[in-house]
């Protein structure tokens, strides 16, 4: 399934590094990146989630939420936050049930793609094409030229 900008992003229940279970629709309201990634601590995606992360008190000034997804354990999770220092939220879909409801999943890891889910749950743009270092940066140009965000 292609899921494309205007369609409602499919709503899923994952758990987090800590145990914690977080539903989709529960973040209405507010926009939402999520971006699904390879796999913890491996070279482009520490680059990816380092750039998420020295960008995080942007998206946290704007009222957005960030979720990374992957088919790592909630314990590789746990790790790869501590060790890098990240402060927005990894989901554990091991099962790989999420990846395939948004497209991403690949045969071993997820497809690095992005999606940013608007305040009413609809997708407003989907990224296929990620540079790394400089996806988060190209992400907070979209939301603040598209007006999704709440300047609070």
């Amino acid at each position: 399934m292609e899921l494309r900008p205007g369609d409602i992003a499919p709503d899923f229940v994952l758990t987090d590094g800590s145990g914690e279970k977080h539903r989709l629709s529960d973040y209405r309201g507010k926009p939402v990146v999520v971006y699904f990634y390879p796999k913890d601590d491996t070279p482009g995606c520490t680059k990816e989630a380092c750039a998420f992360r020295d960008d995080n008190p942007l998206f946290e000034e704007l009222g957005v939420r960030v979720f990374g997804i992957s088919y790592d354990t909630p314990e590789s999770h746990r790790r790869f936050k501590a060790k890098y220092d990240i402060p927005f939220t990894l989901l554990s879909d091991s099962d790989k049930s999420v990846a395939k409801s948004y497209g991403a999943a690949g045969l071993i890891f997820p497809k690095r793609v992005t999606f940013i889910i608007d305040e009413n749950g609809k997708i407003s743009k989907v990224y296929e094409k990620v540079s790394v270092t400089t996806h988060s940066r190209e992400i907070l140009d979209f939301l603040r030229a598209e007006g999704d965000i709440s300047e609070e």
